[in-house]
């Protein structure tokens, strides 16, 4: 499903930024040419655009942070849509320090506190993992997300870079460069911080998670005793970063160290692979390293003397170039609190995963601009955007999409690669939810129900719903509070029945009288709506007034009192079906 180049006047955001990352890509890779440092002479077909996303492992990564993710993804793949080659970096800060013990994860205490200051690569896993470490436990449930998303990457574990040596000589090089390194963040030490901004919903994971990948507070190893130092080495008795680089010298690499357990000794920085550039200066030497031309970041390292500014002096050292680099927004959760409250932390995409297709997940990335927030939802707000969506859907097939949205549309159903995997039978996901609610799961009742929206299309097999029917199905299991379930009357009531008025009863009767003929959806829909109106002495199909619209809510809410015992529920159309003709005779009196 690939996507034309678009005018300036109707392009979205993300071809917006493919015209600026294929430019520049163009403009290095001719410097490279001119200079004499191009392995061959670059042209259409040679032309290789490197975009890039960190990810700390150290907690559940969560929604706020597949923003980092999915801003790059969405650009990159518009850039293969293109006709050319991209590489997705996806950098996991692995080699980062264990920071503190979060909260709501399951499977650990605070005993894991004693591996604080440790690579997260070193930090055993929550009791009961699979998985070797900390780290891989929670890279591993992210990778599963990006799977399903369709998102293509390269990763990158920055224990492996390290410990193998990959970037000794980058190491090297900082160190003998260290004074002007520090020069440069001298500027910005002496100036007042600025109020710190969060891209994130602010709570114990959400900071962890900000922190983890290197925050604009982050050491830049100005505290160092013996003068300033841009690396941090992990003491080899004690496997923590509470260590203080006292002595170096760049003619035999000698570094000498003292650690908080005791523990000192001098190393050779040219052999040793137990340490890492501190975050500040680490991040722009990936840049030149990995010759990376778009990352975005989030608004705590884009503020004035924080992490993508400062780096955008440092990456010159290196001789690189910043990045294209887009600051990102705030990504919020609908319904959040009682996800909190039970699981101690904010959703991940595979949270989100459970009760949404990937294609409504690319979609709420996609459609607003980085800089834009936005909010997710899991609460009843799903079943309007799931509406949105749907709605969306049958545009693009008439061809009356606006052309953003309609690209925004193609980004979300498909990759360069191919169409995301799609439910056959895309029923309103409201209807499936309903029908999930009152069932509760039982299968052979959920298709009886669904046979019956439709007689002249039936479903004849859950197959065809899935997989919407098993995300709505999650979610009314998930998060729609046990006192807001559907529970339909197993007796009618009857003194209810014997107190009606004349006016009441004749509504009831109108409504049975036409059961038969109008048993479907529509049908259903039609009846429910058209009571009240006949009753007035209107055609069924009359436009509502407002007296005609508060005789409706009065003639809705009697029904669901008769039949489900409270004032409102699912929609009445699926209630009906989802009860059977004939024990909603029953029910109502007939």
């Amino acid at each position: 499903m690939p996507i034309v180049a678009q005018s300036t006047e109707t392009a979205d955001w993300v071809s917006r930024y493919a015209d600026e990352v294929i430019a520049e890509a163009e403009r290095r890779a001719g410097a490279k040419k001119a200079d004499g440092t191009a392995d061959e002479a670059p042209g259409e077909d040679a032309l290789t655009v490197v975009v890039a996303s960190g990810l700390s492992p150290s907690g559940p990564i969560h929604l706020g942070n597949l923003r980092e993710v999915m801003t790059p993804h969405l650009v990159a793949d518009e850039v293969r849509r293109r006709g050319h080659t991209v590489r997705h970096l996806i950098s996991w800060d692995d080699y980062d320090r264990y920071r503190k013990v979060p909260a709501g994860v399951a499977g650990i205490d605070e005993s894991w506190a004693e591996h604080i200051g440790k690579p997260l690569t070193a930090v055993p896993a929550p009791a009961g993992s699979a998985h070797p470490n900390w780290a891989e436990h929670f890279k591993a449930a992210m990778t599963e997300a990006l799977a399903a998303l369709g998102v293509e990457y390269d990763g990158i574990s920055q224990t492996a870079q390290y410990t193998s040596g990959a970037y000794r000589e980058q190491i090297l090089h900082a160190m003998r460069h260290r004074g002007d390194i520090d020069a440069i963040l001298a500027q910005y030490r002496t100036r007042k911080a600025p109020g710190k901004k969060s891209q994130k919903p602010v709570d114990e994971a959400e900071l962890e998670a900000a922190e983890g990948s290197g925050a604009a507070a982050e050491d830049d190893g100005s505290t160092a005793a013996g003068g300033y130092h841009p690396y941090k080495p992990y003491c080899t008795v004690c496997n923590k970063d509470l260590t203080t680089v006292t002595a170096y010298d760049d003619e035999t690499t000698e570094l000498t160290y003292t650690c908080a357990c005791g523990h000192g000794e001098t190393v050779e920085l040219s052999t040793f692979d137990h340490g890492k550039l501190v975050w500040k200066v680490d991040w722009p030497m990936r840049w030149a390293y990995e010759g990376v031309v778009f990352e975005p970041s989030g608004v705590d390292h884009s503020s004035p003397g924080s992490s993508f500014q400062v780096g955008g002096e440092i990456v010159e050292i290196f001789d690189g170039v910043q990045p294209i680099g887009p600051m990102y927004a705030f990504v919020g959760i609908s319904g959040m609190a009682k996800m909190s409250s039970s699981k101690g932390g904010v959703p991940t995409p595979a949270d989100a995963l459970k009760i949404m297709e990937p294609q409504l997940l690319r979609w709420l990335y996609a459609r607003r601009r980085p800089n834009q927030s936005f909010k997710i939802a899991f609460d009843q707000e799903i079943q309007r955007l799931y509406d949105e969506w749907d709605k969306l859907e049958a545009k693009v097939a008439e061809g009356t999409a606006l052309p953003a949205d309609a690209a925004a549309h193609s980004r979300a159903a498909a990759t360069a690669a191919g169409e995301l995997p799609r439910t056959p039978r895309p029923l309103p996901y409201r209807t499936l939810a309903s029908v999930a609610d009152i069932t509760a799961g039982a299968e052979d009742q959920t298709l009886r129900i669904l046979s019956e929206l439709d007689p002249a299309r039936p479903i004849t097999s859950l197959d065809e719903v899935r997989p919407r029917l098993d995300r709505a199905e999650s979610w009314i299991n998930t998060y729609v509070d046990a006192e807001a379930r559907t529970v339909v009357r197993a007796e009618p009531d009857t003194e209810a029945l014997a107190a009606l008025g004349d006016e009441s009863r004749e509504s009831l009767r109108l409504l049975l009288d036409g059961l038969d003929s109008h048993w479907s959806l529509d049908g259903l829909t039609t009846l429910v709506y058209g009571v009240p109106k006949i009753q007035a002495g209107f055609p069924a199909d009359a436009k509502p007034t407002p007296e005609l619209k508060a005789a409706q809510r009065g003639f809705f809410a009697l029904l669901y009192q008769l039949l489900v015992g409270r004032d409102t529920g699912p929609r009445l159309p699926t209630l009906l079906l989802a009860v059977g003709e004939d024990r909603v005779r029953r029910l109502l009196g007939a």
